[in-house]
């Protein structure tokens, strides 16, 4: 992806030199998991810009366009860019990315928004329901155990378990409200327009590359596997639009212009 570069000073490193070697480092099957998302962030950021000119304003911005399960990628990196010395701030912590909170009204609110889900998204939050639901039976019968052998000692893995039974209990009562509340798509309509649900053939017009994304609701979003949330800001300027017209979208590193090379309706 990135050509690898011997040698690297601290002080005059481009993150696509810095993401070159941290991926030679890897064993191959991370690699691959590993160099898509780190790719996007590159580019995000800036393939020639010096990677102690990151700033935690510019990691935070980055969070705000992904999941909780494609950050630990980009968090990697971060971590090791510290500690090799690029870079003297520890600028992981600063890559949040957005969640459902399962606690007060911020969580009910959130639950509580209809989502509109593809068959095979909706199949698998039944599936995820099910299988956190047989993870909550089995944590609440420890807690009896514990409960009925009186220790109420200072326990570490007991404190362990309540806390995972909360996350379990906020999680499932997430999915029953998604569920309850989420509408399938329907038969494809007959619109040449974007809309949530179509798989999108892009033409990136700086780096000529062909890209595939299929724009799905924020609870399907998963950037490994080129879907990508409505609400984003590639997804939100997407939408309704039409074959080969060109979209921009603006990034640290400038703005992107895409040409859509092709429409696939659901």
């Amino acid at each position: 992806m990135y050509p690898l570069v011997e040698n690297i000073s601290n002080h005059s490193s481009t993150l696509a030199e810095v993401a070159a070697n941290f991926l030679s480092d890897l064993p191959p099957q991370d690699r691959e998991k590993i160099q898509t998302e780190l790719h996007r962030f590159v580019r995000w950021l800036g393939l020639y810009r010096k990677v102690d000119d990151i700033s935690p304003a510019d990691v935070a911005g980055y969070g705000e366009q992904i999941t909780p399960s494609t950050a630990k990628f980009v968090k990697s990196f971060l971590t090791y860019i510290q500690k090799k010395g690029f870079t003297t701030i520890n600028l992981a912590p600063h890559l949040r990315a957005k969640k459902s909170s399962s606690k007060g009204v911020r969580f009910w609110q959130s639950s509580q928004r209809q989502a509109t889900l593809t068959a095979q998204g909706y199949a698998k939050l039944e599936a995820e329901l099910t299988g956190l639901k047989d993870q909550l039976s089995k944590v609440i019968e420890e807690l009896k155990k514990a409960a009925a052998d009186k220790d109420f000692r200072e326990n570490a893995p007991l404190d362990a378990a309540r806390e995972q039974k909360a996350h379990l209990e906020g999680r499932i009562k997430e999915l029953e409200s998604t569920l309850k509340l989420a509408k399938i798509m329907g038969e494809y309509q007959d619109t040449p327009r974007i809309k949530i649900g179509d798989t999108v053939v892009l033409h990136d017009l700086s780096s000529s590359e062909e890209l595939s994304y299929a724009l799905v609701d924020r609870r399907e979003a998963n950037a490994i596997k080129g879907k990508i949330s409505v609400a984003s800001p590639l997804g939100k300027v997407l939408l309704d639009k039409e074959k080969g017209q060109t979209v921009e979208v603006a990034a640290p590193a400038g703005t992107f212009r895409y040409c859509i090379r092709d429409i696939h309706h659901q």
